[in-house]
């Protein structure tokens, strides 16, 4: 609210009128397509509001009644592109899941979890220094309850599968998460043999943890 106030006394946004609830939904839901389309063309930096509001074609000032800030829409975004590829993979996980599941085929889920996850431009974002500059600007809280949903999501998908009671479940999920940085770096890794890489070291790992 503070920097509604401060803006509109600096005169750099016209007032917003009023929205019914379908408008404000349709709002948001443009905002956060927009801001999708800006990061993958221009990164986090150069994404601005100005382009923003011009994109959903509404006043400046109405940003504001969404989002404190641009960094909280983008970190918005990155969050459900996220979000919605670990759900996927914790859904195909529930179909092959239970002790009659094997290591090849939790190993191909996974491998197809982050070919989807390295081929999204905004998902790419996740291990660019921008996304760094971007947590910076960001409310504490904000990111403490991002990593604790993201440590739900790795216990739920650890319930389905048969894994060994020693396992440290915390390990193997940094490692996992080292595996998906590793994919942002397709090509000093070698393009050629990538994806043989890549499986494997899924493979070793998901040998391991069951």
């Amino acid at each position: 609210m503070t920097i509604w106030i401060n803006l509109v006394k600096k005169g750099d946004v016209d007032l917003p009128k009023c929205y019914s609830e379908q408008e404000r939904a349709y709002i948001k839901n443009r905002l956060k397509e927009e801001a999708a389309k800006c990061m993958g063309q221009y990164g986090i930096r150069r994404t601005t509001v100005d382009e923003l509001v011009k994109r959903v074609k509404i006043p400046k000032g109405t940003f504001y009644l969404f989002y404190q800030s641009k960094e909280l829409l983008l970190f918005e975004v990155i969050l459900e592109f996220h979000d919605q590829i670990e759900q996927e993979l914790y859904q195909a996980i529930q179909r092959i899941g239970g002790e009659q599941c094997d290591a090849k085929k939790v190993t191909d889920v996974i491998f197809g979890f982050f070919q989807k996850a390295a081929a999204s431009p905004v998902l790419k974002m996740i291990g660019s220094e921008e996304v760094e500059l971007l947590a910076r600007k960001l409310p504490a809280e904000v990111l403490q309850g991002h990593l604790e949903y993201d440590n739900d999501m790795v216990e739920r998908v650890f319930s389905l599968l048969p894994v060994k009671r020693e396992v440290d479940k915390d390990a193997f999920s940094a490692a996992f998460r080292g595996i998906y940085f590793a994919t942002l770096h397709k090509e000093e890794m070698g393009e050629e043999h990538f994806d043989q890489a890549l499986k494997l070291m899924i493979h070793g790992l998901v040998l391991q943890m069951m």
